[in-house]
């Protein structure tokens, strides 16, 4: 991720964040390429068939985005932070409702970290990988949240940190414990 003119995106959420609708829209073209990045590293990773182009991804993070009530932007990591949630739930929705028309197909395929996929294998299914996480949250909110920011939002270990208001040591655990977990409940999965 960038480094942002700290002053004007970090201002203008927190301006959004008081209700200042003109803020929110100079914001957007602040932050579309850097939000058209994630989507496009998101999406990289899946099958080259996939439907879902990045200006559409980013298209549906931003109607979504709009639609906040009340948003509480704390800073621009946490701001992107969301960004990534909002993709994670877009694509597996995608994924979800491509299973779905194929009536019990195989699931699309995503290829992840490989520090993170099951070791003979480089793809991992979307959707298993949501059922993953969700069952990591579970457990620990906390290291479901790191996996998400990285893997879906892009961000770096200090950045996720700052995002999760922990310091980057406690991260740099939290992503070595949540790896070794999701690789042996991925590994479990495809066994079942």
């Amino acid at each position: 991720m960038t480094r942002e003119p700290t002053t004007g995106i970090t201002r203008l959420l927190t301006d959004w964040s008081r209700g200042d609708e003109r803020a929110r829209d100079a914001l957007i073209p602040l932050v579309y390429d850097e939000l058209r990045l994630i989507a496009r590293r998101n999406l990289a990773r899946e099958r080259p068939d996939h439907t879902l182009q990045s200006a559409a991804l980013v298209n549906e993070v931003y109607i979504r985005l709009v639609r906040q009530k009340e948003p509480d932007w704390k800073n621009r990591a946490h701001f992107f932070g969301f960004a990534a949630r909002m993709m994670r739930h877009i694509l597996v929705d995608h994924a979800r409702n491509r299973r779905a028309a194929k009536r019990g197909a195989t699931a699309p395929q995503l290829s992840l970290d490989v520090a993170i996929a099951p070791r003979a294998k480089t793809d991992i299914d979307l959707v298993a990988l949501d059922s993953a996480l969700n069952k990591l949250t579970l457990m620990d909110p906390k290291q479901s949240q790191l996996i998400e920011l990285r893997f879906f939002g892009g961000l770096s270990v200090e950045e996720a940190a700052l995002v999760m208001g922990v310091s980057t040591r406690t991260a740099e655990r939290s992503w070595t414990a949540a790896r070794a977990w999701l690789r042996v409940e991925m590994e479990a999965d495809t066994r079942k």
